[in-house]
């Protein structure tokens, strides 16, 4: 790809295209006595002959990023799936099924566009990528090993980000886990079965950094089985992972699936800390229903962020006065109270924290109140310095995790289930899921300069917490003459948009 302008011509071009932007949307705010302004006459249509372009000018960028840290050397030193590579390799492979998610396709089929777009091909410099089929073909190749393999190749790479990101090391690895539910209407997918609410499909078990938003670890299973099962050998591979990177603290959150009882006391001694929700069976409940009233403190709720400008005034709950009107049940919160005790599992050599989050629950209907319920939610922890309100606030953040398993679903579609059997749409998930792991890398990539320290890390944040559909039409979806000369590729930006100068910082950053 061509060097950019120098710093000083870069930022003229930009602020001219701010102004020029600014200035036109100034003047849009005006009576309008014509008519519609969508109303462009007379558009017609011309061939190009000389000048070449694509939509994803992001993509170049993306792969020099993939060749910078290492990646696909990484895969095709530890995966071998083809005897006889004619002429593609593993991480062509791979990277086929990441780009074109990242190109805004859909389904394997929608390589079929990419594969017929000679200027795409000119800009990642072959002569063609795999077609759909072969596409479907390759992932129907991995067993369970190999599996293992691509993902630990790509953690391998993701170590390497990791090191070269300023500061991230130095926070509290926080890594969760969950499973979630791929439905699917095929009859004939290998490994499918029938999940607890009626649907067909498969339960993958998903392992992540909630620092980044990564996913760590993807295991397919069949949708009967349950949410925690094989989570502890990954969850010991993600500590593993992030002691090598650097991290010196970590936390292990989950659902009341997760706490892995078996492997507390092993936890603890290996100085990792954790936070689990807990089942609520009888004998919990009595031990929250003896503890004296005069300990329980009220759960304070903190704001995530403090707001700038005034409040604004909340808009009539519609919702509430439909409720109320129809005489139909609705449940409010009326306060919420903590008490922490010590508890011993049963599979357990020592006793652990155990906050106990009493609710006090109103049951109304109509505008008549029925009864008041008392619930009962319990959260197990090793770490004492946590006050009760944290430990709560670990593990609701947790959930957090549920925007990228909704992401990988919707936006990537990384968990998806295109291929025939369990292991192949195993790999699809991981190959599919490296589409938003660059992503992330993306933003772990953005230099933090001490000067705009403030600005720098907000805009990682930012892009780290980006949906994937903004990301595309941000950082892929620009439209860029291709023009090759000599041994290099140009990627000429035809089009301004408001990320380009974060773009442009990215581009020099790799």
């Amino acid at each position: 790809m061509e060097a950019f302008q120098v710093n000083s011509e870069r930022r003229r071009i930009l602020a001219t295209e701010r102004r020029r932007m600014a200035r036109r949307l100034g003047r849009a705010v005006r009576v309008n006595m014509d008519g519609p302004v969508l109303s462009a006459p007379n558009i017609c249509y011309e061939l190009a002959e000389k000048t070449k372009a694509i939509a994803h000018g992001g993509i170049g960028a993306i792969h020099r990023l993939v060749q910078r840290v290492g990646l696909a050397i990484r895969i095709d030193t530890a995966v071998r799936v083809l005897k006889v590579h004619q002429p593609y390799s593993e991480s062509d492979h791979v990277l086929n099924i990441a780009y074109n998610l990242l190109c805004g396709g859909q389904t394997l089929d929608d390589i079929e566009l990419r594969r017929n777009d000679r200027v795409f091909l000119d800009a990642l410099g072959t002569e063609s990528i795999p077609d759909p089929t072969t596409a479907g073909d390759f992932c129907r190749r991995f067993d369970e090993a190999r599996i293992e393999a691509l993902m630990d190749a790509i953690n391998e790479t993701r170590l390497a980000v990791w090191r070269r990101c300023q500061g991230l090391v130095e926070e509290t690895a926080r890594i969760d886990g969950d499973g979630t539910l791929v439905p699917t209407t095929g009859a004939c997918k290998e490994g499918m079965d029938i999940a607890y609410n009626g649907v067909w499909g498969y339960g993958p078990l998903l392992v992540s950094l909630a620092n980044t938003g990564e996913p760590l670890f993807i295991r397919n299973r069949s949708a009967n089985r349950p949410s925690h099962e094989g989570a502890m050998p990954y969850f010991d591979k993600a500590v593993a992972l992030c002691r090598r990177a650097g991290f010196t603290d970590i936390l292990l959150r989950g659902d009341t699936d997760f706490a892995l009882t078996t492997a507390f006391d092993r936890w603890t001694t290996a100085g990792v800390r954790f936070v689990f929700g807990y089942d609520a069976t009888p004998t919990m409940v009595r031990w929250g229903q003896s503890a004296p009233p005069d300990l329980y403190t009220q759960l304070v709720r903190r704001t995530e962020r403090a707001l700038k400008t005034v409040p604004r005034q909340r808009p009539t709950n519609v919702k509430d006065r439909i409720v109320a009107a129809r005489g139909f049940k609705k449940i409010t919160t009326v306060s919420e109270a903590l008490v922490d005790f010590e508890y011993q599992p049963t599979k357990c050599t020592r006793s652990y924290r155990v906050v106990a989050l009493k609710k006090n629950l109103s049951v109304e209907r109509g505008e008549q109140v029925l009864f008041d319920d008392i619930r009962y939610f319990f959260y197990i922890t090793n770490d004492s310095t946590l006050s009760c309100d944290e430990v709560v606030r670990e593990a609701r953040q947790r959930c957090d995790q549920e925007n990228l398993i909704a992401q990988l679903k919707g936006g990537v579609r990384a968990l998806h289930a295109p291929v025939n059997t369990l292991h192949a749409n195993w790999a699809y998930m991981v190959m599919a899921a490296l589409a938003w792991s660059l992503k992330a890398w993306v933003a772990l990539a953005l230099p933090i300069v001490p000067r705009w320290r403030s600005r720098h890390e907000d805009e990682r944040r930012q892009l780290l917490r980006m949906d994937f559909r903004t990301f595309l039409g941000a950082f892929i979806n620009m439209p860029c003459q291709i023009v090759t000369s000599g041994r290099r590729v140009i990627f000429r930006l035809l089009a301004w948009n408001s990320w380009q100068y974060i773009f442009l910082r990215f581009v020099d950053a790799t």
